[in-house]
């Protein structure tokens, strides 16, 4: 008969219960769900600013249903954001240059709704460094943008992955910006950075990642879009601007893929270089959307891992959430106080403008900005896109609001040096984008992306007609007086005059342009392919800089000038004109009809 000794069949009662215990802390299987926000761009409440009326998607509508989601105990979630944040309502604007005492009202947002981490977006950096890195510094979170380097320490400026743990579940979230930022914003916004390739960043950190962190799940969080040959680029070519789907099949270790900055929404299995399926997944933009990842996993013993058992892809619409309670009335406050901002009268105006116009020829529009860059510049030529598609100035009283329509982004605007021959390089490259080489009168004026029988394609998902080349390229110019003719090929349907004052244009001459840093830093293609400049001597013909952007500048012209009578200047047509007038008529229904405002 076996002794009984009282203290070890204590300590082996006791052992026996910690391994029950350990065993139990670990659930068998856990449900997560990741939730992810991109391109919200300001749009925090659920108010248009720029419009004064309310809107029906928001942040505060997204916190109900993250807040839903969170409610759900069978489940564990996951909040992230995909960058392009601090652009877009001024709402933001406000805080990012007028209001800068107090925390970011971003921030504030952000953190009350609990994000586990977050993407830096390229508008996120249009904002320059006094805004970016003081939000940087007030989230709670990881902001991250692994490929965006230090270039004092090689390491990265921001964040460049975060791990999160949900019920024992190890998730590392690797952060991606798109690396084509040099090619839009001037070097002192971003200065002491350079931006690497996303392929290769996402190779070079999932190793480390593996290694250092042993996660469960990978998790990329890329603000970069997915169709890798948007504006002629190649699959092969470095630093390409839309790499996320690139990515998922060629870097292997990624379990979910969430893509921005195209606006676009996806929702896709993408097999990896393992022959794994991976999830791609993207919202579109002003909080319209989320796209969520449902993943369910099980604990395998054997291994002690984590194995993933399924994953579904969907995309939530917003506008059929109320805007949380609490959310509003912790920050409504705030949302009046901008109300009051962007109400403040500023001029007048004798007519009402509209951006339509400027889609088919010059335009009142159009040229009160060109007015307005001659005359800060003294340029004698300005170059400027329409940057709303479909927006509108009431005649009357104008106030800070309506510089949003007006301008829709944080462009400098620079004076450059151009030769007359560069001049008309720019303009030929403008119009091709711009129109179709028309063969009569029955055929299209603008360049629409084409079905395969040759005619106007639809996107299926907004059932809108596509334009071939984004409307924010199509640059016309003021100062000169030149005709486009569209029965001719691309290249060779500028004809420049004169100068608009009557005097000669000569080609070999030497002008100063007055161009947004957009233009200025060769987005577009405009100066680069266009007018034959490369690209590392755009910045040498800078002759001068804004500090600030150039709707601080228009605000100012306008209270300066009080009362504005905008007309358009009449300095350039389409020919011939029987073909554009019908060409236009036909081409206008397509663009507007049943189309809403931007």
């Amino acid at each position: 008969m076996k002794k009984y000794i009282p203290g070890k069949t204590f300590l082996s009662v006791l052992f026996i219960l910690n391994i029950l215990i350990s065993t139990l802390s670990v659930a068998q299987t856990v449900k997560l769900k990741i939730i992810e926000t991109s391109d919200v761009h300001g749009a925090i409440f659920p108010f248009d600013f720029r419009n004064n009326k309310p809107s029906g998607t928001s942040l505060a509508q997204v916190c109900s249903y993250v807040r839903q989601e969170r409610n759900n105990k069978d489940q564990q979630v996951v909040l992230l954001d995909n960058g392009d944040i601090l652009q877009g309502q001024p709402v933001v604007y406000y805080y990012n240059f007028e209001k800068t005492s107090l925390p970011h009202i971003l921030s504030q947002a952000m953190n009350f709704m609990q994000y586990d981490a977050a993407s830096v977006g390229n508008h996120d950096i249009e904002t320059g460094h006094p805004v970016y890195d003081r939000v940087n510094r007030e989230f709670n979170f990881p902001w991250m943008a692994a490929n965006a380097v230090d270039k004092k320490t090689g390491q990265p400026y921001f964040k460049p992955y975060a791990i999160i743990e949900r019920n024992g579940v190890k998730i590392a979230v690797l952060g991606l910006i798109t690396p084509a930022i040099p090619n839009w914003l001037p070097e002192k916004i971003w200065a002491g950075m350079e931006f690497e390739d996303m392929i290769q960043t996402a190779a070079k950190w999932v190793k480390i990642i593996k290694e250092k962190e042993k996660p469960d799940l990978i998790v990329g969080l890329f603000h970069s879009g997915v169709e890798y040959n948007y504006n002629n680029q190649t699959a092969d070519m470095p630093k390409n601007e839309n790499a996320s789907e690139l990515v998922a099949e060629r870097v292997a270790g990624f379990d979910v893929i969430f893509t921005g900055h195209d606006h676009k929404i996806w929702n896709k299995s993408i097999q990896n270089p393992e022959g794994k399926g991976i999830l791609l997944l993207g919202p579109n933009n002003d909080a319209r959307t989320v796209a969520t990842a449902d993943l369910v996993l099980n604990y395998d013993k054997p291994s002690h891992s984590w194995k993933k058992e399924s994953a579904k892809g969907e995309i939530i619409e917003i506008r059929n959430y109320k805007p949380d309670e609490e959310f509003m009335q912790k920050f409504t406050p705030a949302m009046q106080e901008v109300k009051d901002y962007v109400a403040k009268p500023i001029g007048n105006f004798t007519e009402t403008i509209s951006t339509r116009e400027s889609m088919f020829g010059d335009s009142p529009f159009m040229d009160l900005i060109h007015s307005i860059q001659l005359d800060l510049t003294k340029a004698d030529v300005s170059f400027a896109a329409p940057l709303s598609f479909d927006t509108k100035i009431d005649k009357g009283d104008v106030y800070v609001r309506d510089m949003f329509k007006l301008y829709k982004f944080e462009n400098l605007l620079y004076t450059m040096e151009l030769t007359g021959k560069e001049i008309k390089g720019f303009l030929e490259h403008s119009y091709s984008l711009w129109f179709n080489q028309m063969k009569d009168s029955s055929d299209h004026l603008i360049n629409f992306k084409l079905d395969e029988n040759g005619k106007p394609a639809k996107n299926a998902r907004d059932n809108i007609y596509e334009l071939k080349a984004p409307y924010y390229n199509f640059d016309c110019a003021a100062g000169i007086i030149y005709t486009v003719d569209v029965s001719k090929p691309e290249g060779q349907r500028v004809n420049i005059i004169s100068m608009a004052d009557g005097s000669p244009f000569d080609m070999n001459k030497t002008y100063k342009a007055a161009v947004n840093s957009y233009r200025g830093n060769g987005g577009g293609g405009h100066l680069v392919e266009g007018a034959k400049i490369p690209k590392d001597e755009l910045s040498k013909r800078i002759i001068n800089s804004t500090e600030k952007d150039l709707r601080f500048y228009l605000m100012k012209w306008i209270e300066k000038e009080k009362t504005v009578k905008p007309a358009a200047f009449g300095n350039w047509k389409v020919i011939p004109e029987e073909w554009y007038q019908k060409g236009k008529e036909k081409d206008f229904k397509l663009l507007y009809n049943s189309r809403h405002s931007d």
